[in-house]
């Protein structure tokens, strides 16, 4: 049956929540995931949703157009985030005035894979071009055993450190979480308003990203009406005992993300590091530019000594990130998808969705020499790209997100967010968080176990 979901508080944790004003959407509860039988050779006109909705899209459309003179390609920007998915909500209901292609965020994407209002691609050849694309981007669009979208951008997760901050306190990057939570003691002395880091009570995608890192796999999915849910699990626990305990010493700041007074408390140096997603160099160089000499990069820091962590990396998870998806509605999906696949996979497409700011899900970007040695203006000119492309190859695997997490991240602030505001224990904010998500999966019709 198609489950709908209910909107509710929600942000988002891709990079583009201040640059490109990240968001998804996609329509219909018609769910044929077969070859669309429209295969007229006559020109045909797609509906592409997207929150690129900019002049350079629409220059990549035109271009796509160029080299395809059968298929135009109508870029419309629908929104913001939650917005954009209530117009998929709307388009579903009505069974009409959808997209052919929608951008979805990887978190979001099972919710519509599962309730068959995104085609499967298996059924269009998708398979073959999976060796185009980094791991960990190919992962996020496999979803209980089919294709259901082409990788669009990632963020594997690095540690953007101010090099000032750590020069004067006499530190070098971290190279393990027990590094990171001494270094937090050693700043905060030396530098009583400056913080190791900013946890924001309103961010569920670095928390959860953080327990992917620390490996845990609290969701997941069993079938398309069975999920799981174990937010006890060893891993989340490691992550909730480290911040925990900083947030019991005022160790880290627990301000809102994303607001003109973080950006500005960020540029004060208010915050020694911004562990988040490899598309960060987009939007500090859009907001903050001026602070461009003192950022570098680093690997994340590990939960045990790795060999050659400080350059081997070790260990990391994406942090955002989404992709491009055929929708059940589209009276054209054959040529959908023949759009979709090359505006991810070109060389040419590829290369144009990295200057806006998108961290590449295509191998053959993640490892051109020209990318890799190309100076980060806003990393001071560091060759940063060579740290996040091996940051890249090595997300740990088997991550899934629950079929409905729009949700699940959108109580996330009235539950963990709750107990970060108010330094309490994180336990009992993941207690209430997961009784919040099981609670709403149920009330869904999905069956939920909770626990081990």
């Amino acid at each position: 049956m198609l489950r709908r979901f209910r909107h509710g508080r929600f942000r988002h944790f891709a990079a583009a929540a201040a640059v490109l004003a990240l968001a998804a959407c996609g329509s219909s509860n018609s769910s044929s995931s077969t070859p669309s039988t429209n295969t007229s050779s006559g020109p045909v006109t797609i509906t592409f949703w997207t929150w690129l909705g900019t002049p350079q899209m629409q220059q990549l459309a035109a271009e796509f157009t160029r080299s395809h003179p059968n298929i135009k390609v109508n870029v419309v920007n629908a929104g913001v985030s939650a917005a954009e998915y209530t117009k998929l909500e709307t388009a579903d209901k009505a069974g009409k005035g959808g997209p052919d292609v929608a951008q979805i965020e990887y978190f979001a994407l099972p919710q519509f894979a599962l309730s068959s209002q995104a085609v499967n691609l298996d059924g269009y050849g998708a398979q073959s071009v999976q060796p185009r694309y980094a791991a960990s981007a190919w992962a996020a669009v496999t979803i209980n055993g089919g294709v259901y979208g082409f990788p669009q951008d990632t963020g594997p997760m690095a540690m953007f450190y101010r090099a000032d901050i750590f020069r004067k306190a006499g530190l070098t990057p971290p190279a393990t979480w027990s590094q990171f939570a001494a270094d937090a003691a050693v700043i905060h002395k030396k530098f009583p308003k400056t913080y190791i880091a900013n946890m924001d009570p309103s961010d569920p995608g670095t928390a959860t990203s953080l327990m992917w890192q620390a490996g845990a796999t609290p969701f997941k999915i069993k079938n398309t009406s069975n999920v799981s849910l174990n937010l006890s699990q060893s891993g989340v626990q490691q992550w909730s005992a480290l911040w925990s305990g900083l947030l019991a010493r005022k160790l880290v700041a627990t301000d809102t993300g994303w607001t003109t007074s973080w950006w500005s408390a960020m540029s004060a140096g208010k915050y020694a590091t911004w562990v988040t997603g490899a598309w960060a160099p987009a939007p500090l160089g859009s907001n903050i530019p001026q602070t461009a000499a003192d950022w570098r990069v680093a690997p994340m820091p590990q939960w045990a000594a790795v060999k050659g962590a400080g350059e081997a990396g070790g260990v990391t998870a994406e942090n955002g990130g989404s992709s491009d998806a055929v929708m059940a509605t589209s009276q054209h999906k054959a040529q959908a998808v023949e759009f979709a696949e090359w505006l991810n996979s070109s060389p040419e497409a590829a290369q144009a969705l990295a200057s806006l700011g998108l961290f590449p899900a295509t191998s053959a970007l993640l490892t051109s020499s020209s990318w890799l040695n190309a100076p980060v203006k806003m990393l001071a000119g560091q060759q940063g790209n060579k740290v996040l492309a091996q940051s890249s190859g090595q997300v740990a695997a088997g991550w899934q997100y629950l079929p409905f997490q729009v949700y699940a991240n959108s109580v996330y602030a009235d539950t963990v967010g709750q107990s970060i505001s108010t330094g309490t224990n994180l336990s009992t904010g993941l207690s209430a968080w997961q009784q919040r998500i099981a609670s709403y999966g149920q009330s869904e019709g999905f069956t939920v176990k909770t626990g081990s």
